[in-house]
């Protein structure tokens, strides 16, 4: 009996997040139906990390425990073709029994993608959020380098989790942030990402950093709303929850020897 790594990537759009759910459709059980169809057997599937409906992910990682022979590429392959065409898997290795994929990791990267433009683009509906007036890049990037380093991220999670996790460590420490545009298309559109790696995230945390940033952009919150937000530790002060559509999990930080050679 072996642990197995595959990392997948998702379209989220057609799932009500990772997790197994009694009444919806989640990725979790998906891939155990292939991993099922493969092995013969109906494996325990642990993940890396709760994804919200519709969010999409370029890297996710879980693991399972098999005796069947099939490895690396020939296991890829194999769970690919039972796979729908929104989920896939790109690697697969053996790791030790003690590595999890969740707190085996030193930290995650998010991106949040906006289709900034006067019209909708068909390639992007349901994986960005698509907002008409332009948006002034620099002044954002700016501005989110307040949630730089480690802050009590409390105004940062839904009010529905705080009222659940009275007690729950709010602290997180972000090591990178930044918002970035890409260059403008015929069309006047082009597409602007809010990228953050931390640690850890509370639930909602990059949606509502995300809506802060687009409310400040808008006039609706002043410059300062970050700081002001994270001192006062209240969701209220902080913007709306941006949409899932826009958010992706991109990369999960392990260290060098989680599994005894290099890091993702």
């Amino acid at each position: 009996m072996v642990q197995l790594l595959l990392t997948l990537r998702y379209d989220g759009t057609n799932y009500h997040g990772w997790q197994v759910q009694s009444n919806a459709l989640a990725v979790q059980p998906v891939v155990q139906d292939a991993i099922e169809r493969v092995t013969g057997i109906r494996s325990g599937l642990t993940g890396c990390s709760r994804t919200d409906t519709g969010v999409h992910a370029e890297m996710y990682c879980c693991a399972f425990r098999t005796e069947c022979p099939l490895r690396g590429r020939r296991m890829t392959a194999a769970l690919n073709a039972w796979l729908p065409r929104d989920i896939a898997v790109y690697d697969c290795r053996e790791v030790p029994d003690t590595f999890h994929p969740r707190y085996s990791a030193m930290g995650k990267r998010y991106i949040y993608r906006i289709w900034n433009a006067p019209d909708r683009h068909p390639f992007w509906e349901g994986r960005a959020l698509h907002l008409r007036g332009s948006l002034d890049v620099a002044q954002m990037n700016r501005a989110a380098q307040d949630f730089l380093g480690s802050h009590d991220f409390a105004s940062c999670r839904s009010a529905d989790s705080a009222r659940r996790g009275k007690n729950e460590d709010t602290v997180r420490t972000v090591s990178h942030v930044s918002v970035t545009a890409g260059d403008t298309d015929s069309g006047g559109g082009r597409r602007v990402e809010f990228a953050v790696q931390a640690d850890g995230f509370l639930y909602n945390m990059v949606r509502i950093m995300t809506g802060t940033l687009l409310d400040m952009a808008v006039g609706r919150l002043p410059w300062e709303a970050i700081s002001v937000g994270l001192e006062s530790g209240e969701r209220a002060a902080m913007g709306a929850t941006a949409p899932a559509k826009g958010l992706y999990l991109q990369r999960v930080v392990y260290p060098s020897d989680a599994w005894g050679g290099s890091g993702k």
